[in-house]
């Protein structure tokens, strides 16, 4: 299964974004985003920003894939 991270660009480099989710900073791709600007939220797979997304849309995204972590936590720890 493959998982895209909404991720926020906070700084940009020879097409090069360093991108940050909640404090975890990484190095993304921003070669396939179109006019990719500092502060905006891309969706992020395998390195690559893919597109962007508005910051709405991204803080849901990331409350469903923290909702879902606990879920799971949850369910293993029953076990």
């Amino acid at each position: 299964m493959c998982l895209a991270i909404p991720s926020k660009i906070v700084k940009i480099d020879n097409g090069m974004g360093t991108i940050d989710v909640d404090g975890v900073q990484r190095t993304a791709s921003l070669l396939l985003v179109e006019d990719a600007t500092v502060g905006d939220y891309v969706i992020v797979h395998a390195g690559f920003a893919l597109h962007k997304i508005d910051e709405a849309d991204a803080m849901e995204s990331l409350r469903i894939l923290k909702e879902a972590a606990a879920f799971a936590e949850k369910k293993e720890n029953e076990q």
